[in-house]
């Protein structure tokens, strides 16, 4: 890159960086007063006007100053180099947090509160994924001889309880049998692999015992098989009243944007764009190909253990928001999201 353009990328991330923090559009002369680019006011000027030809700021009013678009952010973003650690201290509060949480579903809440207020946005996560979970135990309780209580426990932490009716009273002996068959049946299969193999079990169980395998294997299979509901968590819904006025009609309404997040289709859909852990990806208005969020930015990322993802975590919000901070605060959560369920 020139030095012009490595010149006017400054002036360009002195906007954004200004914009962000006041919401008004900037002006040549603030940035002057504001930043130490050591070039005249008139070359300030020359720079904006470049940077609005090719469409990375825009004049929002005739006589205002300057905002970023869609395409200047992106640039802007794009050209983060580094993103500020967290301190010991911040990161030591998080994961103590975070470890506090008595089950998956209130380490899911915790993480959604946590991230929205560092972030000030939406904080949405997905819970693990069943699909890519593996069966860790499956406890078999008698609640009478013909009722029993099945809980699957996966490696991502996620607990699932059926009842089964036998349809007839079994002995403690049968009882046994069948707990010990489905158990073989699942440890340590991934949830598709295991419901496959108790699909087998009820082919192949012997005589005696088999219509109290079938009932078993019929609630397992559709306990196994991936859900398409209760998949997501949100948090700091009401931050979006603080940027209201960032969401205009032709970008999309604030009521637009709160309607996009009902449909969970299509945060999912936005997850679905995050890596592995540790790699964030930043959507971008139009980016975000939904036509209600085109005045929004999705920033997200994957959690889960080494080599594994369990699912996204994110943060909604207004395109003008502080991207470096967000990113940093976004990959800290899902870190230690993922370590947290990992060791448990």
């Amino acid at each position: 890159m020139s030095s012009t353009d490595e010149r006017r990328f400054e002036v360009l991330r002195a906007i954004v960086t200004d914009y962000v923090a006041t919401q008004e559009p900037i002006g040549s002369k603030a940035l002057v007063d504001r930043h130490h680019l050591g070039v005249s006011s008139a070359t300030i000027r020359n720079d904006m006007a470049v940077l609005e030809a090719e469409g990375y700021i825009a004049q929002p009013h005739t006589s205002s100053g300057r905002v970023p678009t869609d395409k200047g952010y992106r640039l802007f973003v794009d050209r983060i180099s580094e993103i500020k650690p967290l301190s010991g201290v911040e990161r030591r509060a998080i994961l103590s947090f975070l470890d506090s949480g008595v089950d998956l579903d209130d380490v899911l809440r915790r993480s959604v509160r946590l991230l929205a207020q560092l972030t000030r946005q939406v904080a949405i996560i997905q819970y693990p994924v069943l699909s890519s979970a593996t069966v860790r135990h499956l406890e078999v309780v008698a609640l009478s001889p013909s009722r029993l209580l099945l809980v699957v426990i996966t490696d991502t932490g996620r607990v699932e309880q059926r009842m089964v009716d036998l349809g007839e009273a079994r002995d403690d002996t049968d009882i046994a049998r069948l707990r010990d068959m489905f158990s073989a049946a699942l440890h340590g299969k991934r949830l598709e692999v295991a419901s496959n193999a108790v699909a087998e079990l009820a082919t192949d169980a012997p005589d005696d015992i088999r219509p109290a395998v079938i009932r078993i294997a019929t609630v397992l299979v559709d306990t196994l098989v991936e859900r398409s509901d209760d998949r997501l968590v949100l948090g700091g819904t009401s931050n979006l009243a603080r940027a209201a006025a960032d969401f205009t009609p032709v970008q999309g309404s604030m009521d637009s944007v709160l309607e996009a997040l009902e449909e969970q289709v299509v945060v999912l859909k936005l997850l679905a764009a995050a890596g592995m852990p540790g790699q964030v990806t930043v959507q971008i208005g139009e980016e975000t190909n939904t036509e209600n969020l085109r005045g929004a930015s999705v920033v997200s990322t994957g959690y889960g253990a080494p080599g594994t993802v369990f699912g996204g975590l994110g943060v909604l919000g207004p395109t003008r928001m502080d991207y470096p901070g967000t990113i940093a605060s976004v990959a800290a959560v899902a870190r230690y999201v993922g370590e947290v369920l990992a060791e448990r």
